[in-house]
């Protein structure tokens, strides 16, 4: 695995002579450890950030819920409406119906 590294230049020439490698080694496990916290400050945020979203969800999953409950409630009773006026249609109907054939017999006689 090749590994680059950018230096500023007085860094660079700060580091001539020494031995580069002894110092990235010596480095390097606090390095991993940066690392590490780093991912792990990363991944709590993006815990945190779909933490909210469900949330969210949720609040919008009781919202279509309630939602639905409505409309089940709603439709029921558009239902006992439709089930009332038909009968009373009915009702009506069979009463006109009379109506006119008492019309007949009095007018027919």
């Amino acid at each position: 695995m090749r590994l680059e590294i950018t230096l500023p230049r007085e860094r660079f020439k700060a580091l001539k002579g020494r031995d580069v490698k002894a110092i990235i080694e010596g480095n390097l496990s606090r390095v991993e450890e940066t690392l590490k916290a780093e991912r792990e400050e990363f991944l709590r945020g993006k815990m945190g950030k779909l933490e909210e979203k469900l949330r969210e969800m949720e609040g919008e999953i009781e919202e279509l819920r309630e939602f639905y409950e409505k409309a089940l409630r709603d439709r029921e009773l558009m239902t006992a409406e439709r089930d009332r006026l038909r009968k009373e249609n009915e009702e009506l109907r069979k009463a006109v119906e009379e109506r006119k054939r008492e019309l007949e017999r009095v007018h027919g006689s």
